[in-house]
C-alpha cells in the first residue's frame, strides 16, 4: 500500500509545473520544511481519482482561517496543515490527533484571490460570495510560488461564483470525515460562521 502511494505520489510531482509538489509530502512521511509526516492519511488519498495538485503549499500550527485571520483551524502536536490547488479546487487539510480536517473551497465559489508576504508567513486569501478563507503558508515558501498559486486559482475563478450544492455558503467542510453543512450567515463576509456538526455546534476557535 505504502509502495503504491509513493509510486502514484512520484507520478503526480512529475505533472506539477513547479516543485512545490513533492513526494515526500503527497506520501505523507513528511512536510515540505520538517520530517515530521503532516497528516494522519497522506495528503495523495484526498484526491479524487485523476485530481493532481498544480501547487502544494504547507505551514506548521497556523492552519486555516476562516472568516477572520484569528479565527483559525489549526493542526495539532506535530501535525501540520497541507494545502493543495488542483484544477478544480484548493483542498486545505488539518493534521488532527485521530481524523484530518478538512476545508475545500471549489475554484467556481472564489470571487477574489489576494496574497500576503510577511517575516513570520506567508498568507493565501480566497474571497468567496460569503466569506474568506486564510490560507497561512510558511514563510520559506518562495513568493514565485505562492503567486504562481493565486494565478492558477485566478484562472479557474468564473465571473459569477456559484453557490454549492444549493448551498448559500461557497465551501464544503468535513469534520471527523463526514461532510458538515453550514448554516445561514450574515452577509458579511468577515463575521464569524457557527458550524454544525450532528445538529452540535463545533468550536473551531483557537
Amino acid at each position: 500500500m505504502i509502495e503504491d502511494i509513493t509510486r502514484r505520489a512520484e507520478t503526480v510531482a512529475e505533472m506539477a509545473p513547479g516543485d512545490s509538489v513533492t513526494v515526500g509530502v503527497l506520501a505523507g512521511y513528511k512536510s515540505r520544511f520538517s520530517e515530521s509526516p503532516p497528516l494522519n492519511n497522506p495528503p495523495l488519498t484526498y484526491l479524487d481519482g485523476a485530481e493532481a495538485p498544480a501547487y502544494l503549499l504547507t505551514n506548521g500550527k497556523r492552519g486555516i482561517g476562516r472568516g477572520t485571520k484569528r479565527k483559525t483551524e489549526s493542526p495539532v502536536g506535530d501535525r501540520r496543515t497541507v494545502i493543495l490547488v488542483t484544477g478544480r479546487r484548493t483542498l486545505c487539510l488539518i493534521g488532527k490527533d485521530n481524523d484530518d480536517d478538512v476545508i475545500e473551497i471549489p475554484h467556481e465559489a472564489v470571487a477574489d484571490v489576494t496574497t500576503k508576504s510577511g517575516f513570520r508567513a506567508h498568507r493565501l486569501a480566497l474571497r468567496t460570495p460569503r466569506k474568506m478563507y486564510h490560507c497561512w503558508v510558511h514563510r520559506k515558501t518562495d513568493k514565485k510560488t505562492l503567486n504562481a498559486a493565486a494565478e492558477f486559482i485566478e484562472a479557474h475563478q468564473q465571473d459569477s461564483p456559484d453557490a454549492i450544492d444549493g448551498d448559500d455558503t461557497a465551501n464544503r467542510v468535513m469534520y471527523r470525515g463526514r461532510p458538515v453543512a453550514p448554516q445561514d450567515t450574515d452577509e458579511n463576509e468577515d463575521s464569524d460562521q457557527t458550524t454544525y456538526y450532528r445538529g452540535q455546534p463545533i468550536d473551531d476557535s483557537d
